[in-house]
This record gives structure tokens, sequence and C-alpha cells, in this order.
């Protein structure tokens, strides 16, 4: 069994689970948590620029490994990465949150030392984390191993983020190495009860369909979703935040659900459908347009990560990978005719000088991508111009819809890029998200990622237009920077271009196939500031007419 330094032991055990990097900056409270990182000959420390775009760069990293990992000093450090944790909190992105403390004897104490106040509370932050993450734990000379086994058995069973403090005295104690870890396990009898009640329901339904969403990803289920959806040959669809889960040229796809305003055909099918069975989905607003849905998931059939609901009964401790598995082993398939899948974006690329619009930059986007990209996309207009976008086989598509923190996407591409060396890494950004954390463009070239980076500047905060009763109101503009030439700031091998017309982003986009194959591509397009996709246009239109009617 043998004896290991608290932070080693805390390393090795997150190194198991996949997690090979750790994200965050130095501070003198957490230099022994650093360097068992650095000392692990399988694990690397990435530094960032700040703590919030080290816990984005986090996020990102878990989105594509399934875990992420993220150290901070005390106070100071880690209330500036709360922000990031909350949006994992939110999205279900397993992050284990870090934090390098003082000694115990200062905490016992209640010495007055940096970063905390001056009538101190050693646990003022572990509390405020305590409302965005799934559990805390605060480790001392007699709980460091239970807490640390505790914590990683919640961080595995639940896929949410976690926290950890570890003091700078207790990183050095000695602890038995042998992990003793409480991994859940499927309730057998639930199990058996709520398949039988599913293939009930599927084999008496006509029409049934189902919504495949991002908890599939983050449950780590795809492929036994992916399965189960094969070989039942019932249409599917997904949610916005589910995009590229199920691939656009499967046959049994009908494409992605955008509420009443495109891919009429889903909408119809969807909502006519007397089987509604949800794989991991999140009803929240922006997800479902703004809940566009004629019908009541809990009276159907809801699968989430460790239990299933099916016609308003709770089928507790059964977990989404197996009751899909167990669906796939006793599915008798379906026979159902499938609706011809519409398609949004018809690519002809257009060599003229006309201006650029998002009636051109997104069609294009998706004719861009290629096979098992990984594609980025900020919050704002660009989260609806690349929901009708088509993605290439095995290509995803991570965005942040739910919690929708501006400026999420830059730190996030880093992640991913460090998470998959193998894999271009495409990010689709706006201007004013771009702003909030750009810096973590030097990370990139730190590291030698090859993202391609395409910065749309519209002149300003332009959902927020739309959103405003003065669309010119001083609030909406933001500093004027030229973006194109921002990397050359930093030390680096990187391509910059800009384009303006259909024809120059054409170019721009040839010519980054090839230089992103050895070096960092950033590009800047430009269109109006009132320029925005058709689908916004159409949710803007439909909520001003609601508006109008309802003041009538």
């Amino acid at each position: 069994m043998g004896k290991i330094k608290v932070s080693y032991y805390l390393t090795e055990q997150l190194e198991k689970l996949g997690i090979s990097d750790f994200f965050g900056l130095p501070g003198d409270y957490n230099f022994k948590l650093i360097e068992s990182v650095e000392k692990n000959p399988s694990t690397n420390w990435i530094g960032c620029t700040n703590e919030l775009n080290a816990g984005y760069a986090a996020d990102g990293y878990a989105r594509v490994k399934g875990y992420g990992a993220l150290i901070t000093t005390y106070g100071v450090g880690e209330l500036s990465a709360i922000n990031a944790i909350a949006g994992c909190f939110a999205e279900n992105i397993p992050v284990i949150k870090i934090v390098g403390v003082p000694a115990t004897k200062f905490i016992e104490q209640n010495t007055v030392l940096h970063h905390n106040f001056e009538h101190p509370d050693y646990y003022a932050f572990e509390k405020a984390y305590s409302s965005v993450v799934e559990t805390t734990a605060y480790l001392n000379k007699t709980n460091a191993k239970s807490e640390i086994d505790r914590v990683l058995s919640v961080f595995v069973n639940q896929k949410k983020p976690v926290y950890i403090a570890v003091p700078v005295d207790i990183c050095d104690m000695e602890i038995d190495n042998n992990p003793n870890f409480d991994i859940a396990k499927s309730d057998e009898k639930n199990l058996g009860a709520a398949v039988s009640h599913i293939l009930e329901l599927i084999n008496d339904s006509k029409k049934p369909v189902i919504i495949a969403d991002v908890l599939v990803e983050r449950f780590l289920a795809v492929e036994e979703a992916k399965k189960f959806i094969e070989k039942s040959k019932i249409p599917v669809t997904t949610f916005l935040m589910g995009k590229g889960l199920i691939h656009s040229d499967y046959e049994g796809f009908i494409g992605t659900y955008l509420g009443k305003y495109e891919n009429q055909s889903v909408y119809e099918y969807v909502n006519n459908s007397d089987c509604v069975m949800s794989i991991g989905v999140i009803y929240s607003d922006l997800n479902t347009f703004g809940f566009d849905i004629g019908f009541n998931p809990s009276d159907n059939i809801q699968i989430f990560g460790t239990y299933t609901i099916v016609e308003n009964y709770k089928y507790e401790n059964i977990l989404m990978a197996d009751v899909l598995q167990a669906l796939y082993e006793q599915i008798t398939p379906k026979k159902i005719a499938v609706p011809q899948r519409e398609k949004t974006f018809f690519v002809s690329k257009s060599n003229t000088d006309e201006k650029l619009s998002a009636k051109y930059i997104f069609p294009r986007f998706q004719d861009f991508l290629l096979p098992d990209d990984i594609v980025f996309s900020e919050t704002g207009i660009i989260s609806y111009g690349v929901a009708a976008m088509d993605l290439p086989k095995g290509a995803n598509l991570y965005n942040q819809v739910l919690w929708g923190s501006i400026g999420w996407a830059t730190p996030a591409a880093f992640g991913a890029s460090i998470a998959a060396k193998d894999k271009r890494v495409v990010l689709l950004t706006g201007e004013g998200s771009h702003q909030l954390t750009a810096c973590e463009i030097s990370s990139m070239m730190r590291y030698g990622t090859k993202p391609v980076i395409i910065v749309l500047n519209n002149d300003g905060y332009t959902i927020e237009r739309l959103l405003s009763d003065d669309p010119m109101d001083e609030f909406n503009k933001i500093a004027q920077w030229n973006y194109s030439k921002l990397p050359e700031v930093f030390t680096g091998d990187v391509w910059t271009a800009q384009a303006r017309t259909n024809n120059e982003f054409d170019s721009v986009l040839t010519e980054a196939k090839e230089q992103q194959k050895t070096k960092m591509c950033y590009i800047e397009i430009f269109a109006d500031k009132m320029d925005i996709p058709d689908l916004t246009k159409k949710i803007i239109e439909c909520k001003l007419t609601n508006k109008a009617a309802k003041t009538v």
C-alpha cells in the first residue's frame, strides 16, 4: 500500500481520470500543489494569463476529455475563477477546483495574512463556492485522505464541479496510498423496471422521436446513445446545446430543433409525436428557443445522468449509460417514415466583392469545417448563426447556451486545443466577447497550439443592441481594436488576415486550411453593426410581434 504526500495523491488520482493537464496560476499558497503536477511524469502544468481564463480553459478541456482541473491560490485567485466554475456547475462540466490555502497553524490562530480580510474568515471563500459546486472540502490533518476520496467520488458520479482547499502544510503530509472511492452503480431492480416501462411506451407508439442533448456527452454515454438510436430506427433530433451528437448524414437524423423559426418539419414532427424520448436534455429558455415545445417532457420519457422519468414516475439511482445499453440490447427496431430533412445553408462560393454579412458568413463557415473538427461558438448572435449548420462527420460543436458568459469561448478553445492536440480546433467569436479574454491568445501561442480563430467585428455588442430600447445607446459601444494585429503583441508562430468581402473571406479561409497545418491562424472579418443571422431576425420579429399584440 505505501505512503504518499497529499498533493501527490490528489494529482495521481486525477491523472487516472484522464486529466493530464492542470490549468491555473501560481501563488505562494499553491506552489506545492503545482510542484506535484510538475513532478508527476504523466501530468503537465498549463499556466494561463488570469484565473478566470484558466477556469474557462479547464471547462473547454473537460468538454473534450470528460474531466478538467483548475489550481489557484487562496482568496484573490479563487474568486477570480468563480464565474468560470459557476458556468461549469450550470452546464454539468466536471472541473475540480483546487485551491492552495495558508498553513493550518495560521487558520487555527486566525492570523491576518495577505489575501484575507482585516478580520479573517478562512472559510469565506469555501462558503462562496458552496453554491456553485456539487461539494466542497477543506483538508486538515485528520480528514485529508477521506475527504479527497469523498470529493472525487462525487466528482465522478455527479459529473459536476467540486472544490478542495489544501493548506500548505497538508500538501506534504503523508497518507495511505489506497484509493477508496464510492462509485455509483445502477440499482438493478429500478433499471429493469425503467427499461421495461420505456420499451412499453415505445412499442405502443406510432410516431416516437428522440431528442438527444448535451448531458449525453457529460455523462460519458455517447457510444451507448448512438448504438441505441441506430438500432431503434427512431427519428432523432438535437437541441442547440447537443448539436453535433448526431452526424448530419445519419439517415434517422431529422435536423436540429430550432423552434418554430426554422426546420419546420422537425418542429411539427416533434410536437406531434406520441412518444418524446429525451436523452440528456436541458430544457432551458435558449436551448428550446423560448420554451417553444408543445409537450410536457415528464409525461413522456426523460433519461438523465443518474435517474430516469417515465410518465412522471421517477426511477432513482440508474445511470444513463446503463439505461441506454439495456435499451440497445432489448429494443425492437421501429419501422417509421423519417421526414425529409430541410437544409438551411446551401454553400455556393461567391466570387464577388459584396460586403460580408451573416447571410454569407455562416454558410461559408459551414463549408470551411472538416471532419473531426472541434468547434467553439461564442455567446450572442453567433450561437444562432451556427444553429442551422450541418457539421461534418465526427465534428463537435461546443457552446455555452445556458450560462452564457461572454468571453468564455476563447480560453475554452485553448483548453480544448491542449486536450486534443491531434485535432483542429476552430473558434468563431464576436469582438465584444473576445475583448474580455483575448489575452489567452498568448497562451495558445506559448504552448504551440494551432487553432483557427475567426473574430467577427461588427462594431459593438450587437446582441445587446437588438435587445435594447435604443440600439445605438452608448453602453453598447466598445473600444476599437485592430484585432488582426493583436497576435503580434505576443510571442509565437501565427498567420493573420482580414476579410471585408465575400471574395476576401473565401481567400482567407482557403489559405487558413494550409497555414493551420503548421501554425495558429487568426482572422478578423467585418460586418455591419446591425447585421444578424436570419434565425436571429425571425426570433426578434416574433418577439416584437408578440409585444405589440399585448399592447393592443
